[in-house]
């Protein structure tokens, strides 16, 4: 109990000090992720590096699903404190804070990341909301538990072995897994997110929509009911970015999406993210990748 303690005491330490760490995976330093980045690992892969301690942490640009398959802990998210005895399983969305405390030689997980960019197609063919954190104890009908156990233990052999096909299958798996952890319905925990969790989700979805619009900084501000601040420190804490750097990196991915995805022009592919001409997309694009989109697209097989 006393190591509980001292985790949870950490874990509201940096909340309080606004400096609790974004990572790509857990001891990572966070990084730009490719349109449709999938990751499956367990937590005892990384065991050297947190024996059995994850401290509070977010992840910036990806969500994750873990499923815990043996053993028993502590599992933090925001200020909510879940004790889980396996099979236990979590969702928690990009800018979440979250950590956990377990026993290393008794307790381990399957844990799949996924980009945002590859979440937000799956999130219109899954029940769950994919806005919101989620985490389901041993309860409810133990065959829900066996189907999920097996659609995760898929995924993380489809990872491993990566053969042909394997991003369209983890892609239908992630999905069936998500439906499965919206099905445990009343086992479902509340909604744990802070108003300004909550704020940055909701400038999320708004730029999803709009950023190919140009709208300006206080018309998002506007549209949220927000104050400039408000909506800066919300973008900051749970993206690590600038509300302006967020719309840059959003008009950037979807950019590269076009690029990877489509043969279609720059003049057309400058057109639909919103900038005004190929000569201007082709200064953006290499201002934050550095190289030109012509450059940068050769480097991929045509998808």
């Amino acid at each position: 109990m006393d190591r509980i303690a001292k985790s949870l005491g950490l874990f509201l330490v940096l909340l309080m000090a606004n400096s609790v760490p974004s990572f790509f995976v857990y001891g990572e330093p966070d990084r730009p992720l490719e349109p449709g980045f999938m990751h499956v690992e367990t937590v005892m892969a990384r065991k050297n590096v947190h024996l059995g301690r994850v401290d509070a942490h977010s992840h910036a640009r990806m969500a994750q699903i873990t499923f815990w398959t043996k053993g028993h802990g502590t599992y933090f998210i925001e200020e909510q404190r879940l004790d889980f005895l396996a099979p236990a399983v979590s969702f928690v969305p990009s800018g979440v804070v979250h950590g956990f405390t377990v026993e290393p030689s008794e307790t381990d997980a399957i844990v799949v990341s996924i980009a945002d960019s590859a979440l937000a197609p799956l999130g219109e063919r899954t029940i769950l909301p994919i806005d919101a954190p989620v985490m389901v104890a041993d309860t409810g009908d133990p065959a829900s538990w066996r189907r999920l156990s097996m659609i995760m233990q898929q995924m993380s052999d489809e990872y491993r072995e990566g053969r042909p096909g394997m991003e369209m299958a983890l892609t239908a798996l992630a999905t069936v897994a998500l439906t499965e952890i919206a099905r445990f319905g009343s086992e479902r925990t509340g909604d744990f997110r802070p108003a300004q969790t909550v704020l940055a989700s909701q400038f999320r979805q708004l730029v999803d929509r709009h950023f190919r619009e140009n709208w300006p900084v206080e018309r998002y501000v506007d549209e949220l009911g927000a104050t400039p601040h408000l909506l800066a420190k919300a973008c900051q804490s749970a993206f690590g970015l600038s509300v302006k750097e967020f719309l840059s990196e959003r008009r950037l991915l979807e950019a590269k999406r076009l690029l990877l995805f489509t043969v279609r022009s720059l003049e057309d592919i400058a057109y639909e993210v919103g900038l005004k001409d190929a000569a201007y997309f082709s200064r953006f694009f290499k201002h934050h990748t550095g190289q030109p989109p012509s450059i940068w697209r050769e480097q991929y097989p045509r998808h």
